[in-house]
């Protein structure tokens, strides 16, 4: 059995799996701030775990971690993880004595790719694209994560479809994270509201003219990032997830339209029937902890095979 963990913000999601990627047993914990405090969480989870699974925790093979920021996976170090109070941690070399088995981490995206990948066909190509606070893929090709030449793979949310557009974080114009991050939207309305992208749709509903336009954009660079998506590595399924898919219903039928209104003008994009590539994550699906425990198995696998 295998322990895979979701380390986010404000929770820990944390599931134990077996061979097949069934989960067995999860929970769920708060997040504690700055670099002791996720150690802690981490080792909480561990422990809660194996509590419910009714064994000694140091019984499972492993632990694979998914976290925000820039992860070195090779080595398990942490950096820019700034919603977690993290600048660098080392986190393998910091949680592994804590709780006494093999600690591998990889980035919260990647992770997710590889848990959406496990629930499609054996060896199926799909992207996992994330709408959260910024807009990021991870890829998996034949069952494998396609990680690119420098880790960089799947940046889909600073590529920009829009030379007159909004500023985006990472120094461009018109980003198609500008334009469907959480964040941008959340700055671009402008207005105080404790879920702004709820707060654009329902004042886009009542007419109001910025609310609009910054809904259009969000349709617009999500079916753009689907498109990319398929265009580049011609993935079989796109999978959506992240927090904005809480708001699915109201925001695919436009991204629809978008797909829908290029292809009307390309018979070669109509043949790609991308909208029907489109599958929406169920909301609190934990495919992020899942893919966490298959890179922690497939880590020990591999370490296993160097030296047999």
């Amino acid at each position: 059995m295998r322990v895979g963990l979701d380390v986010g913000g404000t929770k820990t999601d944390a599931v134990v799996v077996d061979a097949r990627d069934r989960v067995l047993a999860s929970v769920r914990l708060a997040t504690l701030w700055g670099p002791v405090g996720v150690v802690e969480t981490v080792a909480d989870a561990v422990a809660a775990l194996g509590a419910m699974a009714g064994i000694d925790a140091a019984q499972f093979s492993s632990v694979g971690i998914g976290m925000p920021g820039q992860v070195r996976s090779e080595s398990g170090r942490v950096t820019h993880a700034l919603n977690l109070g993290v600048a660098d941690l080392d986190v393998a070399a910091a949680v592994a004595p804590r709780v006494g088995l093999p600690v591998h981490v990889e980035n919260d995206v990647k992770a997710a790719a590889l848990g959406a990948a496990a629930l499609e066909r054996p060896g199926a190509s799909l992207a996992f694209l994330n709408l959260g606070t910024g807009v990021a893929a991870g890829i998996v090709l034949g069952g494998r994560l396609w990680r690119g030449a420098g880790g960089s793979a799947g940046e889909v949310g600073h590529i920009s479809i829009d030379p007159a557009g909004p500023l985006c974080r990472c120094g461009g114009r018109g980003c198609i994270e500008a334009l469907a991050g959480g964040a941008a939207i959340a700055d671009r309305w402008g207005r105080p509201a404790a879920l702004p992208v709820r707060d654009v749709f329902d004042a886009a509903d009542a007419g109001d003219a910025l609310a609009t336009v910054i809904r259009r954009d969000l349709a617009r660079a999500v079916a753009a990032a689907v498109r990319i998506l398929v265009l580049t590595v011609d993935v079989e399924r796109v999978v959506i997830g992240g927090g904005l898919t809480a708001l699915a219903e109201r925001m695919l039928p436009e991204v629809r339209v978008e797909l829908e209104r290029s292809a009307a003008a390309s018979p070669f994009l109509r043949s790609l029937r991308l909208a029907d590539r489109m599958r929406v994550l169920p909301t609190g699906s934990p495919v992020a902890a899942v893919g966490a425990a298959i890179v922690g198995g497939t880590a020990i696998e591999q370490e296993v095979g160097a030296r047999g």
